[in-house]
């Protein structure tokens, strides 16, 4: 969610937002800058390790140009949490009440986890229109997400998920699909070796996506 006004959101900055799992804390400077350089300068980190919120505080502080944000946030003291490290934006793979509220209290961007219409209304009369779509394929894909386009013009989506380089495209030809968050631009051997050419070369490709939706039907 951003406020009117307000700096370009997360889902407004590239195509892909990566979904970064962190176990080391010192690769979480090189990873981020990598993906920075490669033209994704949203980082979503997950908060599913122990190195997590250390991680955010890393490339809050270290990272120029990047927009770290904390993802898989299922409580308020999480929200809480990453917001202290240094997260400017907090993804949750779902949304209750109690969740939404810790969500608005931190003021920062947000995006809560949909997978139903009912859902999606439910946010939308609390004002939201930027939202994650989760778990993407498992919930429908793309063919599902353009079927709430007309009914529900005014909100936006980041679905996460399952999406790889192929499908990626067919999400993004959408109208109500602002960006994607997927993991394939982080090979687990090339974190492992620590290879960032490898990493900011997948980014760069991952930055380039939406340029083949042109003249593409969406699925």
């Amino acid at each position: 969610m951003t406020s009117p006004g307000s700096a370009p959101g997360p889902l407004d900055l590239a195509p892909v937002i990566p979904v970064v799992i962190i176990d080391d804390v010192e690769s979480a400077v090189p990873l981020a800058r990598a993906l920075v350089a490669g033209g994704l300068p949203a980082v979503e980190v997950t908060l599913r390790t122990p190195a997590a919120l250390g991680a955010i505080e890393r490339i809050a502080a270290e990272v120029e140009g990047a927009r770290v944000g904390a993802g898989t946030v299922l409580t308020p003291d999480q929200a809480k949490a990453a917001a202290d490290a240094g997260a400017t934006f907090l993804v949750t793979p779902g949304c209750t009440e109690t969740l939404y509220a810790a969500l608005r209290d931190t003021g920062l961007d947000f995006l809560p986890g949909t997978s139903t219409v009912s859902e999606v209304l439910r946010l939308r009369e609390l004002g939201v229109r930027d939202m994650k779509f989760f778990p993407a394929e498992a919930s429908g894909g793309a063919p599902y997400l353009k079927s709430l386009a007309s009914p529900v013009p005014d909100v936006r989506f980041c679905p996460t998920g399952g999406i790889t380089p192929a499908s990626a495209p067919a999400y993004l030809a959408l109208p109500n699909v602002a960006c994607v968050g997927g993991s394939w631009m982080l090979p687990s051997d090339a974190v492992a070796s620590r290879d960032w050419p490898t990493v900011q070369a997948l980014a760069r490709e991952a930055s380039r996506l939406r340029d083949k939706t042109a003249g593409g039907t969406p699925a």
